[in-house]
């Protein structure tokens, strides 16, 4: 995580004294500063109070996440066993949002929820309904991701969208066409699950070539994974390829959470996020629009981040030096049509 250290702090306000005090300035001033010491007092206690219930949870199992999954695998079999015979359009666009819901709460199971079993967690997320990314994989990048220090970092950031710039200049002019569309929202959405796809394989494969058993074993426990869904679509009616169809839909809905979760700044702790959405996205993604709250806390489940960040919102807008958006309509409006950072990491030549 960042090193960088955090802060809590509240409004201040202005003392109202008696008149027949008559304070010296010097008292106004001692007043004013005990009456900020206090109310700054009172934002960490109710943020630590809700911290320590977040830390009494982790002892126990997340019912609220697990009736979640269990309500999407319900409706996943619903979908493509019953619901594909009556219209098959409707199941193609019903399974996008329970597809990209099942890889939030993969995103859950990663950081530790909802037990204390890492291995009852994976199970528990075993099926992969999106095909295309292996638990394992996805775990040693999302939590090498982690390391606050190296966020948006070309090489270390495995979640990056930014490129050395020396890179960028080498590349072919239809390459470079395709990335800076695809650094616009509807780029995002048409191309993104296949610009990620492509890169991610191309470095997997290169890893396996050259020995990483890691990267390897998390591939060979992909394949029952994945064979698993693919097993049970084929013996539905529903058609394979609109199973498929389903998932890059899934992938292109994840893309709009990563659009700008993360931005180039000098300091690491100021490149993440707070998106204040609490619509139909912030559910599909588990209120991890509120970003700089997860990756502070990542060991906090979805439906306390909400309650963490309006305890104290002033601190972790100044942490993340005012990197706010009022919803993803605010978003798609900005950014649909228009990039809004360039593919070349602007600040690594600075570096």
């Amino acid at each position: 995580m960042s090193r960088d250290v955090g802060f809590f702090a509240g409004k201040n306000g202005n003392i109202m004294t008696h008149p027949t005090d008559a304070p010296c300035d010097g008292a106004m001033k001692n007043g004013t500063a005990a009456m900020t010491e206090a109310v700054e007092q009172s934002a960490f206690s109710g943020l630590e109070h809700i911290l320590r219930d977040a830390r009494e949870m982790e002892r126990a199992v997340e019912w609220p996440t697990v009736a979640l999954l269990a309500g999407v695998y319900g409706a996943f079999v619903l979908t493509t066993l019953s619901l594909s015979t009556i219209s098959l359009a409707l199941a193609t666009l019903l399974l996008v949002p329970l597809v990209a819901l099942h890889s939030s709460l993969t995103h859950e199971a990663v950081h530790g929820h909802p037990t204390r079993s890492a291995r009852l967690n994976a199970a528990l997320l075993f099926p992969c309904l999106i095909i295309a990314i292996p638990y394992l994989r996805f775990k040693d990048q999302h939590l090498a991701h982690h390391v606050d220090s190296v966020l948006t970092d070309p090489y270390d950031d495995p979640e990056s969208n930014f490129h050395d710039p020396a890179v960028w200049a080498r590349l072919p002019r239809w390459f470079r066409a395709v990335l800076s569309f695809n650094n616009t929202l509807l780029g995002r959405l048409i191309v993104g699950p296949a610009v990620a796809l492509a890169s991610f394989l191309r470095d997997d494969w290169r890893a396996i070539r050259s020995g990483d058993a890691g990267v390897l074993r998390g591939w060979l426990w992909h394949g029952p994974a994945a064979g698993l869904v693919l097993a049970w679509v084929a013996w539905t009616p529903m058609p394979i390829w609109a199973y498929l169809v389903a998932c890059y839909g899934a992938m292109s809905v994840l893309k709009i959470r990563t659009f700008l979760e993360h931005r180039a700044h000098e300091r690491a702790s100021g490149r993440t996020v707070v998106i204040e959405d609490r619509g139909i996205l912030a559910f599909l993604f588990l209120n991890n629009n509120l970003h700089v709250v997860h990756h502070m806390h990542p060991r906090v489940a979805w439906y306390r981040l909400w309650d963490v960040y309006e305890a104290d919102p002033e601190k972790y807008l100044r942490r993340n030096d005012g990197y706010r958006y009022g919803s993803y309509g605010e978003i798609f409006r900005k950014y649909f049509l228009r990039a809004k950072d360039p593919v070349p990491h602007p600040l690594w030549e600075k570096r």
